[in-house]
């Protein structure tokens, strides 16, 4: 009897178990249908243009003060007091410092005395020469001494002067050289600050002479038009761009035989005293105008061993290599000469996840923050956003 109640038992425990696991299973795979295909990565990209473009070159340089003027004693005395403070601006002709001045003072006092009496003699002897009181060489030589009398004391009254050393220029005034109590203008002309006039500044800086004779050649034969802009970017070490544009300023007329490179000049106002002379920045400078251009950032354009290529988004929503050829740039962007003709998607942002042949979803590539839109490139109704600085 008790036999038969087990064999009962067991198929129902089999049957039981056998609807939990197919319920299972089955929830599961309901659970998990909505989840099974990923939807593709996000791109972004710009439908690159046909369009005209600047050429621009990157080129290092250095800055340099506008003006500089070194602060010499020009009289020899002890310092007696510095009358401004240090990394100050300075207006030109105020006093900086002050030389002890009794000896000129009683030099100039002294030729002044002098000087009296002589002019003193030649008024006496004028009534005496017209009676032969006196001869005519002695009215000569009292009137001589008279002239000599007056030129001793315009020398002693310029050391009185220059006592007070003053500024030559207006401008930024550096470290004091030199302390009171110092003894200076013994034997030569002691330097006793510097002042540098730091707006506007200039930015010194070359560009190779092969560079330029390809430029004239290019316009020459029509393939490029002469830029009409004299104004130059300044990038700072960070990669931003000076607010406010500067202006060639110089062209040397020959080439360099040591560097083969043409030295140039640029100049930008500076009235934040931001820019300091020394520092080394990067210039970008038009060049010249071509037309037909298309333009990519260049964060857009990779490498491989066989050359350069861009990922763009195919018709069918795939990203695939186009390979490229580049020449010159127009400000942060490649010029592609080779491998585009205008009207492609290429991808801009999240290439790492654009694999060839992989489905991806682009989106239009935002502008960067303050960029000015390009007549050139569009992104849709968007400017296309300018890459990193790299130099070309």
């Amino acid at each position: 009897m008790v036999y038969f109640i087990k064999l009962r038992i067991i198929p129902f425990a089999l049957t039981t178990l056998l609807a939990a696991c197919g319920g299972g299973k089955d929830q599961a795979a309901a659970s998990g249908a909505p989840g099974a295909a990923m939807p593709p990565p996000e791109v972004e990209v710009i439908t690159v243009a046909v369009g005209s473009a600047t050429l621009t070159q990157d080129l290092p340089g250095r800055l340099q003060a506008y003006r500089t003027a070194q602060v010499r004693a020009r009289v020899e005395g002890v310092v007696e007091q510095r009358l401004f403070q240090e990394g100050s601006d300075v207006k030109a002709g105020a006093p900086l410092f002050r030389i002890d001045a009794r000896t000129y003072k009683a030099a100039a006092e002294s030729a002044s005395a002098d000087l009296t009496i002589a002019r003193q003699t030649v008024e006496r002897y004028k009534p005496l020469l017209e009676i032969k009181a006196v001869s005519q060489q002695e009215y000569d030589l009292a009137f001589a001494r008279a002239k000599q009398a007056e030129a001793a004391l315009i020398r002693a009254e310029e050391d009185l002067d220059n006592a007070s050393v003053p500024a030559a220029i207006s401008g930024r005034i550096g470290r004091a050289l030199v302390t009171e109590g110092a003894l200076v203008g013994r034997g030569e002309a002691t330097l006793l600050a510097t002042i540098e006039q730091l707006d506007p500044i200039y930015v010194n800086f070359t560009q190779p002479g092969a560079d330029a004779l390809r430029l004239r050649q290019a316009v020459k034969t029509g393939k490029l038009r002469r830029a009409e802009s004299a104004s130059v970017e300044m990038l700072m070490d960070d990669g931003s761009v000076y607010p406010q544009a500067g202006k060639i300023f110089f062209t040397d007329m020959a080439v360099d035989p040591n560097t083969g490179a043409v030295s140039l000049r640029a100049e930008f106002p500076n009235p934040q005293r931001e820019l300091l002379p020394g520092m080394f920045v990067r210039l970008r400078f038009p060049q010249a105008l071509a037309d037909n251009a298309i333009r990519v950032p260049q964060r857009a354009v990779q490498a491989n061993p066989q050359g350069q290529f861009v990922m763009v988004v195919t018709p069918e929503g795939k990203a695939a290599p186009v390979p490229v050829k580049t020449g010159g740039m127009a400000g942060g962007d490649f010029i592609v000469t080779e491998g585009l003709k205008g009207g492609e998607q290429v991808i801009v942002n999240g290439l790492q996840k654009a694999r060839p042949g992989t489905q991806v979803s682009p989106v239009p590539a935002a502008p960067a923050s303050g960029a000015p839109p390009d007549r050139g490139q569009k992104t849709g109704d968007r400017a296309m956003p300018p890459a990193a600085n790299v130099k070309p």
